[in-house]
């Protein structure tokens, strides 16, 4: 048995399909979970993140038309909804990002919260300004290319890799001085 493709099973559950919708969720909810994780940095948050992106989804699937795959354009939802609930809880920590070279070693992980050394990893990247954050979490923690990265954030390539540029020149200086 094929598994059916995201758009085909969006375009049914834009129609109201339970089951598509159901199939979508079982489908993404990882990965969602995943991102709202590694931005939040605490399970709970991650939770009520994940939630509230399905929620979103639900009313928000009649919209989706196809110009950016599902996956990407489900990313764009779970990322607004992560910003969105990291601006009213304001909790942000910050540790030593002494392990931050060990960025790309997290990102294959199956879970950041089955290791303590990646929970503090990203807790490191979280303490990047937002927009350096946003584009390394992507990037390396959410395994996107700077295009569909650029797509999610909502801004050019060129930007991200910026972004992405400034950010490792920030933590340069930053394990200079710390180490």
């Amino acid at each position: 048995m094929t598994e059916e493709p995201d758009e085909t099973l969006s375009k049914r559950a834009a129609l109201g399909d339970r089951d598509a919708f159901s199939t979508l969720i079982s489908r993404h909810h990882g990965r969602i979970y995943r991102l709202a994780w590694r931005w939040s940095g605490k399970r709970d948050a991650a939770e009520d993140i994940a939630q509230d992106v399905c929620v979103k989804l639900s009313g928000a699937i009649r919209n989706y038309r196809g110009d950016a795959s599902f996956a990407t354009w489900l990313h764009r939802i779970a990322y607004t909804t992560t910003i969105d609930h990291m601006r009213v809880s304001q909790r942000m920590v910050a540790v030593e990002p002494s392990e931050i070279i060990r960025l790309a070693d997290g990102a294959t992980e199956p879970s950041p919260e089955e290791n303590i050394e990646g929970a503090e990893l990203w807790a490191a990247v979280r303490a990047l300004p937002p927009q350096q954050r946003d584009a390394v979490l992507m990037v390396y923690g959410e395994d996107k290319s700077h295009a569909e990265t650029a797509v999610i954030l909502g801004c050019s390539e060129k930007t991200v890799s910026w972004h992405i540029h400034e950010a490792k020149k920030r933590l340069r200086i930053h394990l200079e001085a710390v180490g």
